[in-house]
């Protein structure tokens, strides 16, 4: 419940400081004194958004707190809990307006944007506002009410659920089917490119193997001429050659060692020398013997090798990646291949996902239809406590699968209303006078209020358009409703406003030029002279003292 707000600032408020209790509390005043201001700034904590012009003039900024008690809120600590913003049991949040038009909120002390307030304020009050009979004119505006009074928070997650999964995969079927006829164009040019590439046959390492060879038998009769040369060097020449000097060498200095232990290590080294020379002109000779000079090799390796680079500065890549582009054209044309059977399949799934979101959307339709007839026969009872005897009310849903489906069901909801006798039941707006209408919309908002789960309402002068008989009645019904949930009402009306368990005053000043708007509670004589000033205007007489003892005394 609400416990205690503080006002600073806001609008014609300079500091305004109140408690609030248990039960139903009636707000009154005189017109223009400002009653709806802390239910007014009292949004701003709960999410509502903040302007420039909602600051006092001449401050730099406007503060509102709300102090909540939770502990018989379970939803509200429970999200607080979830978002690691829970202090204990009470909740205090508080938004701050500069006179620039930016504000910040706070959740227990730590700031939060206006959607997390929102958020939260939804688990802990709902305001009924003076204007809910006109909103109860729009179709969207009577099923939520519908959906409010039958809890049907589950139901309707589960059908936005299940709306939103069939939507995305029919959207995505939509767009594969839209794209066919371009996959098709993209199918054959792929056909196209990847027989190229089939007739080019390139191997995965090809293209460096050809190189190489290439790069060999182009330059074959140089290689043969450099390693002949080389060979005769070492070995084939009988004039001179390296294998018989290295032999003399060794020859000379092989019985040195007898005279200088120093030498001793150079025989040894030039006989693994001659080794490596026998060895060396060995591996020349086997290679001049196997030196492929095939003109015609050439010839074949240099066309294949411009088919190559051609083939790849066609596809804009590397000769070395060709083979890897082939494969990544033969996978795309493979995926474009599949499309048609990836259609049929992408179809059948869409099918099955509508079943889905209309099975959901079926489960919300028939609890709807349980529950309008129940509110069907709670609002007309209403009605007929409230001086429209003959009235009856009726809720008509439409419902269409296949036209209506959307992610609140498929349902259609219009309130019926027939306000005479042998008057045909009708839409709201047609045949209900503005009287009647704020009554009906009243009977509609304290009925579907017993089942709302946040343990706060405000009713901000939903009785406009009510008097006599019927307010008494419109008070002991907000007065029973307080006894199950805190109740504040902002009223015009002293059979309701006598009805509240206690009652808070506002008041209009005016000091050096300046504006203030106070609130204060009321005692019981302080309440009786306020009730007695609603019933009989400015001039107060002992009849109307006595007419608003009577109602705190029926009260």
């Amino acid at each position: 419940m609400l416990a205690h707000m503080t006002i600073s600032n806001f609008a014609i408020v300079k500091t305004l400081q109140f408690e609030l209790k248990p039960g139903m509390t009636t707000i009154t005043g005189e017109t223009g004194a400002g009653k709806s201001i802390a239910i007014d700034a009292l949004g701003l904590c709960l999410g509502d958004r903040a302007e420039a012009s909602m600051v006092r003039p001449n401050e730099d900024k406007a503060e509102i707190s709300a102090a909540f008690l939770l502990a018989n809120n379970q939803a509200a600590r429970r999200w607080l809990e979830d978002n690691e913003l829970s202090d204990g049991e009470e909740c205090i949040l508080r938004r701050v307006i500069t006179k620039e038009g930016r504000s910040r909120g706070f959740i227990n002390g730590s700031p939060v944007p206006a959607s997390q307030q929102k958020a939260l304020g939804q688990l802990l009050i709902n305001i009924h506002g003076q204007h809910a009979h006109q909103q109860l004119m729009r179709p969207e505006y009577q099923q939520q009410m519908l959906d409010q009074y039958a809890g049907h928070h589950l139901l309707i997650n589960r059908t936005r659920s299940a709306y939103q999964r069939w939507r995305q995969a029919h959207n995505e079927l939509k767009r594969l089917t839209q794209s066919r006829d371009e996959n098709e164009a993209q199918k054959q040019l792929l056909q196209y490119q990847v027989k190229e590439l089939d007739e080019l046959a390139l191997g995965e390492e090809e293209f460096s193997e050809i190189e190489e060879e290439h790069k060999r038998l182009s330059n074959s009769g140089e290689l043969a001429i450099s390693s002949q040369t080389a060979l005769s060097m070492l070995y084939d020449n009988d004039d001179g050659n390296a294998l018989q000097l290295l032999q003399l060498a060794c020859q000379q200095v092989n019985n040195l060692g007898e005279y200088d232990s120093n030498l001793n290590a150079i025989p040894q080294m030039l006989e693994e020398a001659i080794i490596q020379v026998q060895e060396a002109s060995q591996e020349l000779r086997s290679y001049l013997d196997n030196l492929d000079m095939d003109p015609h090799r050439l010839i074949y390796l240099e066309e294949r090798l411009a088919k190559i680079m051609a083939m790849a500065r066609k596809h804009y890549v590397m000769p070395a990646e060709l083979y890897q582009k082939h494969h990544d054209l033969l996978k795309e044309l493979e995926n474009l291949d599949c499309s048609d059977e990836r259609l049929e399949d992408m179809a059948a799934n869409v099918e099955s996902l509508r079943q889905q979101c209309i099975e959901a959307a079926e489960k919300l339709s028939k609890s709807r239809q349980r529950y309008a007839k129940e509110l069907d026969q709670k609002i007309t009872e209403s009605m007929h406590m409230l001086s429209m005897e003959h009235g009856e009310f009726e809720i008509a849903l439409t419902s269409d699968p296949d036209r209506m489906l959307s992610p609140l069901g498929y349902d259609s909801i219009n309130f019926l209303v027939s306000t005479n006798p042998g008057q045909p039941l009708q839409p709201l707006g047609k045949v209900a006078s503005g009287g009647e209408l704020s009554r009906i919309s009243l009977a509609i908002q304290v009925i579907t209020a017993q089942k709302v789960e946040t343990p706060s309402l405000i009713f901000d002068e939903v009785d406009v358009g009510i008097s006599g008989p019927t307010a008494a009645i419109v008070g002991k019904m907000l007065r029973k409703l307080g006894k199950s949930t805190q109740v504040m009402c902002v009223t015009h009306l002293p059979q309701v406003a006598g009805c509240g368990h206690q009652q808070m005053f506002v008041a209009k000043k005016t000091t050096d030029g300046q504006t203030e708007t106070q609130m204060r509670p009321l005692s019981t004589d302080d309440r009786i002279a306020e009730l007695a000033r609603l019933l009989g205007g400015s001039e107060i007489t002992e009849r109307t003292l006595a007419n608003a003892k009577e109602l705190l005394v029926a009260a």
